[in-house]
């Protein structure tokens, strides 16, 4: 299995679109996720706790990102877009297995730019 979350505990069901770029040598990358009307910024989760990052989980562990950005339309939370930057060939391979998983408990596929 494979997750993704805002608060500890509560998985989000919204899939995000996830746009991926990777330098040149490929040891570094960004992968850009962004949220449309995802469940955490609903009015019923205001009591659930604060965002404090977003953690993807699987059986190996957590991967954690701090840049997350609340998107506003007319002054009312609409999305929820996050960066999180991958810093070596290792972190890139571990990010990558993370979405295999994802994809496949999402029914996801992948389409090259």
């Amino acid at each position: 299995m494979a997750f993704i979350q805002f608060i500890k505990g509560i998985n989000e069901t919204v899939i995000p679109s996830i746009k991926l770029t990777r330098s040149r040598d490929g040891s570094t990358g960004t992968a850009t996720f962004r949220f449309n009307n995802p469940d955490i910024i609903k009015p019923e989760m205001q009591d659930k706790g604060d965002i404090k990052g977003m953690y993807l989980k699987d059986e190996e562990g957590e991967l954690i990102t701090k840049d997350v950005n609340a998107k506003f339309i007319n002054g009312r939370p609409h999305g929820i877009e996050c960066i999180y930057i991958i810093k070596s060939p290792k972190e890139w391979d571990r990010f990558m297995r993370f979405m295999e998983r994802y994809a496949n408990n999402n029914d996801l596929s992948f389409t090259k730019a």
